[in-house]
């Protein structure tokens, strides 16, 4: 299907990237250049932009099918997306950084590393430079959305580089960055807030539809990975095979086990507190293991999926518990008259939070945020299992007749016993062992020496230890019950 001629469209362009061009939670900062770049140059930007795609007709549900369609590209420039955060903390107190402190460093980086900045009503809320960019996720949670990369020692250097300057920074202003998935000392009360639109939205909305929602948005940090696919049915195999193995992920990086200075119950509680925020707009997504599954299906899927907002004139206009369909026809009694452009798709597409998200790539969602090994080694796990034709057929005859309660079981007893979950007539960890072997197969395949990567993975599944456990053992052993020493251990 192709965009009819009487849409140009801006913003549907060939540059091969799968990567991190947006996001998580929802947030998308699509970039406006000036006339100049580097060295404190400014960047006119709000997180969704002003109109970049001319309309001359209403759009149909064919255009939106044609956006998802227009991420199709040869295996050849497929590439590699890795996005990630992290919770910057003061060293001496280890309190959460305030967002005149998280300023202060965006506009170091800028000065020094040559990044132009963001802006959103005077507030500095992000950086750009080149095809990456770094942004503050609800509770300043500092997140960078990598450049689409072609192979993974590209990903490990661009992460590298990324905590060289963030330290730099960071550590003259006495100021550290912890690799974890959820917040492991502070209250909710004692999260700040960033300044940026579209949260409060968020935080007044979701309270209403999960018990969970403002824990997702103030106290998680997760790691990601965006690849491409070919064609429809190659988007199918792998959202299928992303979607089965994401619990087995979540096991193998699970490193959330605190919160409020003492374990809380869970190995990734991050995991565990997207199953009660907003299960409109979250979860394992069963009709894509349907036979009718394709792009117009997931369309259906998003078009039905309550709004947060739409964005005119510089504001935000409240539309939660809208839905995309009503936009389309006219009925968002808050923006009487208004109708959708592919820019208001391509933002509501980013508030669709499943295990795994489309747009024009796919987003493995499932990994709590963790130290920089595992930062190269999360990218490595999937592209080893789904940029290998052969990777990829064995995984999908090894999930092919799971069932949905199967999945779904996965999906909420993971967070809890990790690689020690019961399946059939193993564990996760018997999985995991088989998992790891297809991803180390298609990593050699690939041919550019990148199996070193995944060492991470090898020694937490040879163990049977996960990050999380280790955790909770120097918790109860070496740290002698006081989290204040994981600031130290998974400080980058």
């Amino acid at each position: 299907m192709a965009v009819a001629s009487r849409l140009a469209v801006a913003r549907v362009a060939p540059d091969g990237g799968a990567a991190g061009r947006r996001r998580r939670r929802g947030r998308p900062v699509v970039v406006v250049p000036t006339a100049g770049r580097g060295q404190g140059g400014a960047v006119a930007a709000s997180p969704p932009t002003e109109e970049v795609v001319q309309m001359t007709e209403p759009l149909t549900k064919e255009d939106l099918v044609a956006y998802l369609v227009s991420g199709c590209k040869p295996k050849e420039n497929w590439r590699i997306g890795t996005e990630h955060e992290k919770f910057g903390f003061e060293v001496d107190t280890l309190r959460p950084i305030k967002y005149d402190q998280i300023r202060d460093i965006l506009n170091g980086l800028a000065e020094r590393f040559d990044w132009d900045k963001i802006v959103e009503e005077n507030n500095v809320i992000g950086l750009k430079q080149g095809k990456q960019s770094i942004s503050l996720e609800p509770g300043g949670q500092f997140e960078l959305s990598g450049a689409p990369l072609e192979t993974l020692h590209q990903t490990c250097a661009e992460v590298n580089s990324h905590l060289y300057q963030v330290k730099a920074v960071g550590e003259e202003m006495g100021i550290g960055f912890l690799g974890i998935g959820f917040q492991p000392k502070w209250a909710l009360s004692d999260i700040p807030i960033m300044p940026k639109g579209r949260y409060e939205i968020m935080r007044n909305y979701m309270p209403k539809v999960g018990s969970l929602g403002l824990d997702m948005m103030f106290r998680t940090c997760t790691v990601q990975v965006n690849l491409d696919f070919s064609s429809e049915q190659d988007m199918i195999r792998k959202f299928r095979a992303g979607l089965a193995l994401q619990p087995i992920a979540t096991a193998i990086f699970a490193n959330s086990p605190f919160k409020e200075g003492k374990p809380n119950g869970y190995l990734s509680l991050r995991s565990h507190i997207w199953t009660d925020t907003d299960n409109n707009r979250s979860g394992m997504l069963p009709f894509v293991f349907d036979d009718s599954f394709g792009f117009e299906r997931y369309v259906d899927y998003a078009l039905d999926v309550p709004m947060y907002f739409v964005y005119r004139n510089k504001k935000y206009i409240d539309c939660t518990g809208m839905s995309f369909r009503d936009f389309m026809a006219g009925k968002l009694p808050q923006a009487p008259g208004e109708l959708p452009t592919l820019n208001d798709w391509e933002n509501h597409l980013t508030t669709i939070f499943p295990e795994v998200r489309l747009k024009r790539y796919l987003e493995m969602r499932g990994a709590d945020g963790g130290p920089w090994r595992r930062l190269c080694a999360l990218p490595a796990f999937w592209v080893g299992l789904l940029y290998d034709e052969e990777s990829l057929q064995s995984i999908s005859d090894m999930t092919s007749d799971w069932t949905n309660e199967e999945r779904e079981m996965l999906r909420r007893k993971v967070p809890v016993t990790g690689l020690k979950t019961p399946f059939r007539d193993g564990y996760v960890r018997d999985l995991a062992e088989e998992i790891l072997q297809l991803s180390k197969n298609g990593l050699e395949r690939r041919g550019y020496k990148e199996v070193g990567f995944l060492r991470e993975v090898d020694a937490v599944i040879s163990s049977g230890v996960t990050p999380a456990e280790r955790l909770l053992n120097l918790y109860e052993t070496k740290w002698q019950r006081s989290v204040d020493p994981v600031f130290q251990e998974l400080l980058y």
